[in-house]
């Protein structure tokens, strides 16, 4: 539950970000974005992982 959090808490994180980069053109919030994109992908691989283990172990 607590991956789960951090997902919802970096994709809040990332809004200001995405409203600059597609609204105003910023570059550099772009390339901000596309990080965080990276990380939540690793995070989201985690809770997949998590959660096959917990169901393969009952």
């Amino acid at each position: 539950m607590q991956k789960f959090q951090q997902v919802k808490d970096l994709v809040a994180s990332i809004e200001a970000d995405v409203v600059k980069f597609y609204n105003q053109n910023n570059g550099a919030a772009g390339t901000r974005v596309r990080k965080s994109m990276q990380d939540l992908k690793v995070l989201a691989g985690e809770i997949r992982k998590e959660i096959t283990e917990k169901k393969n172990s009952k």
